[in-house]
């Protein structure tokens, strides 16, 4: 538990992130405002928001914690990600702005239907169920990451620690939309950065020795070898299964939307540059700090049996605790960025893709309060799933964003890359991608290759398997 300091720093944070909630409140209007800013998002805002929704709790708690247990092992996720996020802002950031704008849609789900031309609704019907199932799932993760980091500070009870941290990301989402949930993600992209360059220099000037580092890992039978995780070796498997992880950034909307709700495509070129400096340079850091770890707690036990708080620990033991106080709102930063992004995605999900159709005669206003309503619902059921002590934080993550990568990304890169897809096309490659995804699951074969990779690669298969058939059959006609 940590001292007077500490609580008054990251307190006051917290007050900060619902001001910035109160501020946008006054300056929302319309729902278009709450749900995507009115397009009008700079060039900072969108790459330090797009990165700090994306990394997630996952940065500073998941990642940390799986490289103190196995070492460089984790190595091929990171740089599977680091090859995701430019692939993404460079090829499919500037279409979906541009596309999304012609259609005149605020998600993902409407502006398929509406591209392909799919008057059934089905696609729409299916991606936004899928988008709510897995936001949810997304949601508790964060929750879990925020109920960890709580408990650690004010030492008390976890799910009394997830209801708070529930309470405050849903304060300022609630009252200020996208635009709050985007300039708190930019304040809180700026402080994880800060968090993940000065925790691990703090950490190597206390140990002072690269043999000392060394020595530690020798004794956790911990390698620098990239193909060894802990003592196993890594496959080629398990390498393709890693790199995988970078696939999923095609289908993630609450990232996508970001490239969406910028002001100018033209923008997008210096936030691409100004993301991948980011992201860059905190995956390393997050590696750093689950290797110099090893050096620092020498058994689980050190970390209260639970890897994934060697991060917060790390800031307890090696920090002033003002700083400390400063740093751990760092952390917090990491989850509250992601949560209150998938929050909002849902919200606009529930008005855009189902509310609207139910009910053809609804006023702009009726709209985004109904949206601020949609916040709560889905925050409570990720509040219950979250209430799990034992859930870890990178489990979900990985399926989540498995999830999302699967049903959403063949059906995005085949709208914007592919001239007259056909809508039949594009709906029997996500039946096909998400039978697979979640079959592979549920048999365990996730256990060999990490079930986005057959999602993913039979949705888009499927997609351009019938595209091909199509054409023949219309050649040969």
């Amino acid at each position: 538990m940590m001292g007077l300091e500490t609580f008054i720093t990251f307190g006051g944070y917290l007050i900060f992130l619902i001001g910035v909630g109160i501020y946008f409140y006054r300056k929302t209007s319309t729902s278009e405002d709450y749900l995507i800013g009115g397009r009008g998002v700079g060039s900072w805002v969108t790459a330090l928001s797009a990165q700090a929704s994306d990394m997630s709790g996952w940065l500073l708690m998941g990642l940390p914690g799986a490289v103190y247990l196995s070492g460089f092992g984790q190595i091929w996720v990171v740089i599977g990600l680091t090859l995701g996020t430019y692939l993404n802002w460079k090829y499919i950031a500037p279409r979906l702005r541009v596309e999304t704008e012609v259609e005149d849609t605020l998600t993902l789900p409407t502006f398929l239907e509406k591209k392909l031309k799919d008057e059934s609704g089905i696609i729409r019907k299916i991606l936004a169920l899928g988008t709510l199932f897995f936001f949810t799932i997304y949601s508790s993760s964060g929750l879990v990451a925020a109920g960890k980091l709580f408990e650690s500070i004010l030492g008390i009870d976890y799910k009394m620690a997830v209801i708070i941290g529930t309470v405050t990301i849903v304060a300022y989402t609630f009252m200020g939309g996208y635009l709050a949930s985007c300039w708190t993600d930019f304040f809180q992209g700026g402080l994880m950065f800060l968090a993940i360059i000065v925790v691990p220099v703090m950490a190597y000037l206390k140990i002072g020795d690269i043999e000392v580092i060394s020595k530690g890992m020798e004794l956790k039978n911990i390698s620098l070898n990239i193909f060894k995780n802990g003592e196993e070796n890594i496959g080629i498997l398990g390498i393709i299964s890693s790199l995988a992880w970078g696939l999923g950034y095609f289908g993630q909307p609450h990232i996508l939307v970001r490239f969406m709700s910028i002001k100018d495509v033209k923008e997008l070129k210096k936030s691409r540059r100004i993301a991948m400096i980011w992201v860059i340079i905190s995956l390393a850091g997050a590696i750093a700090i689950g290797i110099l770890g090893i050096s620092l707690f020498k058994n689980i036990g050190d970390l209260g049996g639970d890897s994934e708080k060697i991060f917060i620990y790390m800031i307890k033991d090696l920090l002033n605790p003002w700083i400390a106080g400063i740093m751990l709102a760092g952390v917090l930063s990491a989850i509250m960025s992601t949560i209150d992004s998938q929050l909002l995605v849902s919200s606009t999900t529930l008005t855009e893709d189902f509310y609207k159709y139910l009910k053809k005669d609804v006023s702009d206003k009726e709209l985004m309060w109904i949206g601020r309503g949609c916040v709560i619902i889905i925050a409570i059921l990720a509040l219950l799933m979250a209430l799990n002590q034992n859930a870890k934080v990178l489990s979900l993550v990985a399926y989540a964003w498995g999830g999302f990568g699967t049903i959403f990304g063949p059906g995005i890169i085949s709208v914007l890359y592919l001239k007259n897809v056909q809508g039949k096309s594009v709906l029997c490659g996500i039946l096909v991608g998400i039978t697979l995804f979640l079959a592979w699951k549920i048999l365990g074969l996730d256990n060999y290759v990490y079930e986005l990779l057959p999602g993913f690669l039979g949705n888009l298969f499927t997609v351009y398997l019938m595209e091909f058939v199509s054409y023949r059959k219309s050649v040969n006609a």
